[in-house]
């Protein structure tokens, strides 16, 4: 394997790590910063939002400049917004190295894929966008439950350094692996947001927004939801994680070989519908050892082997810019996360919080709607071409 694209995969793994890791250190955080946890939340919705809005920004205003610099900056940004963090002794310290992290990743992700695609040819390309692609996934499966497990031993604020010296290392590496990297030609931003003007291609994007605003709503505040068996140790919530990381990985990498063998219709529509019924069970389920964990393995697996076959229909929409689906879905997986943690923050002060997953279900529902009708306009879409391809062949 290639040692760049492991370490831009470890950068990859590094900002998914600050994503996700946050889920399990709220009440620490509201404890230690005399706030609520609703509140505390808005750490994942400041970074996210920053993630999902700067991201295709940055990917175009620095589109000219030179590659490595670029991710030695974004890493560096990074790792001074967890410093902070760290070291913050109020909640609106806290959002600003949350801002400031998520600076640091909107340069580096779009930044990191368009390297792991110039970097080997074109028939490989595919490979090396998944290998950086997969340091994200791994994330839910290690770095989460980590640096949760490592917040339970020493304070959320060791967490937070944990991630840092994730963002510092890869800094190293970059700086040592990463040589010479052809420079990409410019995209504009508008020339970046033309595709979503196909209402295929928007309605993928809308899919992936709903239904991860709907999976991670519920693991934005998961130390509330999974109380009942947990007893508040994060060290136990960790152990969940794990649980749900490790069928998150396997879900991604059995639905890279399903998407190969099956319509990428037939997977989505499984996933969502599976997860639509698990989410409804959720508030009893949740209470009990045995029934989370089966519940967090269905949720993990459907969650992110959705990713594979989203970007699957993506491509074979719109194989001619493939690379820039891959950042706008990107983009609407950090929105919804971004949106998921603000609606589930007003919902957990509105209704008791053991029944948050019924509003998660109910926006992949809109989901799977959203998945259906962009089927829908796929093949009309294909049925139109169908006689102008055969008038031409003639």
């Amino acid at each position: 394997m290639d040692r760049r694209l492991l370490m831009l995969a470890l950068g990859m793994f590094a900002m998914g790590t600050d994503s996700f890791v946050v889920a399990g250190i709220l009440p620490s955080v509201a404890a230690s910063l005399n706030t609520s946890v609703s509140l505390a939340g808005q750490m994942v919705t400041v970074y996210a939002l920053t993630v999902a809005v700067l991201a295709p920004v940055m990917a175009a205003v620095g589109g000219g400049w030179p590659r490595k610099p670029l991710l030695v900056a974004a890493l560096g940004i990074f790792v001074l917004g967890n410093a902070i963090n760290a070291l913050a002794s109020d909640l609106n310290t806290v959002l600003v190295g949350r801002a400031v992290a998520g600076l640091g990743a909107a340069m580096f992700s779009p930044t990191a894929l368009g390297i792991a695609a110039a970097l080997v040819a074109p028939e490989r390309r595919g490979r090396a966008l998944a290998t950086v692609t997969a340091g994200l996934a791994g994330a839910t499966a290690l770095g989460a439950p980590l640096g949760t497990f490592i917040g339970g031993f020493g304070s959320w604020r060791t967490t937070l350094w944990f991630v840092a010296a994730l963002g510092l290392v890869t800094m190293i590496g970059v700086g040592v692996l990463l040589r010479s990297v052809p420079q990409p030609p410019r995209v504009t931003l508008r020339e970046r947001f033309a595709p979503v003007r196909d209402i295929r291609i928007a309605l993928t994007l809308l899919t992936t927004l709903f239904a991860f605003g709907g999976f991670l709503m519920v693991y934005n505040y998961s130390s509330l939801v999974f109380d009942r068996v947990t007893g508040g140790d994060e060290r136990t919530l960790a152990a969940l994680f794990l649980f749900w990381g490790v069928a998150a990985t396997l879900g991604n990498l059995l639905a890279g070989r399903l998407v190969d063998r099956f319509e990428s219709r037939t997977i989505i529509v499984a996933a969502l519908a599976i997860a639509i019924g698990n989410f409804c069970l959720l508030p009893w389920t949740s209470a009990h050892p045995v029934t989370a964990v089966l519940a967090l393995l269905v949720w993990g697996c459907c969650g992110w082997g959705l990713i594979v076959p989203q970007q699957h229909r993506l491509v074979k929409t719109a194989p001619q810019v493939a690379p820039l689906l891959m950042a706008l879905n990107n983009t609407a997986l950090y929105a919804g996360i971004a949106c998921s943690s603000v609606l589930g923050g007003v919902v957990i002060v509105v209704i008791d919080q053991h029944y948050l997953s019924l509003v998660g279900a109910a926006l992949i529902a809109v989901a799977f709607v959203l998945a259906e009708a962009a089927y829908a306009f796929i093949v009309l879409r294909a049925r139109q071409a169908a006689p102008a391809a055969l008038a031409q062949g003639s």
